[in-house]
């Protein structure tokens, strides 16, 4: 079962990604602090794809967008969902995201309660000369209460983002 939810979950996220809605491949590293006191804390690597937003202004854009993250531990995370992305100037820029998942833990000490698991992301990134943009960036992974266990991770990133248009 859980298997078949794995390849469903990477299913989104490849959906996502086709060629026609481009924008955005982001790659990143960081670290994630997960709360409960057992867990196995560590490195995280993370790569998203933005697909070209759906509804845009002169500073705001709404797109849909997939995430992969993996833990340095074997923990990883498929989803996808709403990010936003606000031009504060010509140079900088902050991000939003909301995405439910898949979890999959690797050891017992690092479970978060449940498969499924929302992520929530704010950063806040520069675009360099060459058009690409760096970010750093906070997120939170929950099962927002669905289940009896809650203990939740906190990650810490800084990412690259490579523009597809």
């Amino acid at each position: 079962m859980i298997t078949t939810f794995r390849y469903l979950a990477l299913s989104l996220v490849i959906s996502l990604a086709g060629p026609a809605a481009a924008q955005e491949w982001i790659l990143g590293a960081g670290f994630s602090d997960y709360s409960r006191d057992a867990s196995e804390d560590g490195a995280a690597f993370v790569a998203e794809y933005h697909a070209a937003p759906f509804r845009q202004s002169n500073t705001l854009a709404f797109g849909l967008g997939g995430v992969a993250e993996v833990q340095a531990t074997g923990d990883t995370y498929l989803g996808g969902g709403l990010v936003t992305k606000l031009d504060l100037s010509a140079r900088w820029f902050v991000e939003t995201s909301l995405m439910a998942g898949a979890y999959f833990e690797a050891q017992s000490e690092n479970d978060l309660g449940s498969v499924l698991e929302f992520r929530s992301l704010l950063g806040v990134g520069r675009v360099l000369d060459n058009g690409q943009k760096i970010s750093l960036s906070v997120s939170h992974k929950s099962n927002a209460n669905i289940a009896t266990n809650n203990p939740g991770v906190n990650t810490i990133a800084l990412r690259w983002h490579k523009p597809l248009n």
